[in-house]
């Protein structure tokens, strides 16, 4: 049974190498490109820099236009980044959703059911086949885009935690991969075609991530909270790579008065007409910018969470599948 599944699913594999390898290609000279850029423009030292609470005003601010260029050169590949995140979901689409609707649509599930191998075994062999080569192929992957997304993490002020990035990177996309996988087997045992099997596939997968990464991902630990006045030189009691969830500029009685703003004034500096500054906002005398964060340091914390819960998605979905398995004719 296990020659079997390998004749049948061989080709994918081979596919599968052959993509990962023009990925390589493709990716690994933009990344060296880079790490050279990062280091010629001195940006390993400002991270180190920046990490201490006494860093020097005007040290912070050469740092900061040091990033700056980066991201200006290096910015557009986080379109890259994006397209990126679609390929666990591929990999339910083309490995997961064909496992058992093709052998139901074409019937060559009935063949090896009356060849002396049972419903059980022989959806165990195939499922461990597919799950053992996904879970090597996204531990290739997760390490791979771990080294090349590293320096526009470093670059981000919202560091490993930002939208994105996350998921590229670190052991999550073993949990993607699988969920995906688990998925499509077992949207197979309902749609039992093709393609109702890859919709139901794609449509969950969008679907779960979306929910996980905009409903669940900020509440896997309590947010802290940070303030500094509006008067004052704007420097934020927070670290460069810390996920800021919300902001926004309140009064002294906590009233929200500017959300999603950040109003810094020297203090020798009026507003308009003389008026205190950001007064036309509605910003009283002992007004404060406040900031929810992520702590940055919490990335593998959170990528242990997160990759917990689709590990465990999948196991369900497996299982129903198992079930379901007995029930097709």
């Amino acid at each position: 049974m296990i020659t079997l599944a390998w004749r049948q699913h061989r080709r994918q594999v081979l596919f599968t190498l052959i993509g990962f390898a023009v990925l390589a290609a493709l990716m690994i000279p933009i990344g060296i490109s880079m790490r050279h850029t990062f280091t010629d423009l001195g940006l390993p030292e400002c991270v180190r820099e920046l990490a201490r609470s006494d860093v020097a005003p005007a040290t912070a601010d050469t740092c900061e236009g040091a990033f700056h260029q980066f991201t200006n050169r290096y910015g557009n590949l986080n379109l890259v980044a994006v397209l990126l995140l679609v390929l666990p979901m591929l990999v339910g689409l083309f490995w997961g959703a064909p496992l058992v609707a093709r052998e139901v649509e074409q019937g060559t599930h009935r063949f090896a059911w009356t060849q002396g191998i049972g419903r059980r075994h022989w959806a165990m062999v195939k499922f461990g086949l597919v799950v053992g080569v996904t879970t090597i192929a996204a531990v290739c992957y997760g390490l791979g885009m771990s080294w090349w997304v590293s320096p526009l993490t470093q670059a981000a002020r919202e560091g490993r935690l930002g939208f994105v990035v996350f998921d590229l990177q670190g052991i999550a996309p073993i949990g993607y991969s699988l969920f995906a996988v688990a998925l499509g087997i077992f949207a197979g045992t309902l749609g039992r075609r093709m393609l109702p099997a890859m919709t139901i596939t794609l449509v969950g997968y969008i679907g779960v991530r979306a929910a996980v990464e905009v409903l669940a991902r900020p509440h896997y630990q309590p947010a802290r909270t940070a303030e500094f006045p509006v008067i004052g030189d704007g420097r934020m009691p927070m670290n460069r790579g810390d996920w800021i969830l919300s902001s926004g500029v309140r009064n002294p009685d906590g009233k929200m008065v500017a959300p999603d703003a950040q109003i810094v004034c020297p203090p020798d500096v009026q507003g308009p007409g003389g008026r205190p500054c950001g007064s036309e906002l509605g910003v009283q005398p002992g007004a404060y910018n406040w900031q929810l964060y992520q702590p940055g340091d919490r990335f593998w914390l959170f990528q242990w969470i997160e990759t917990g819960i689709f590990v465990a998605l999948a196991a369900v979905l497996l299982y129903l599948a198992l079930r379901r398995i007995r029930r097709l004719a």
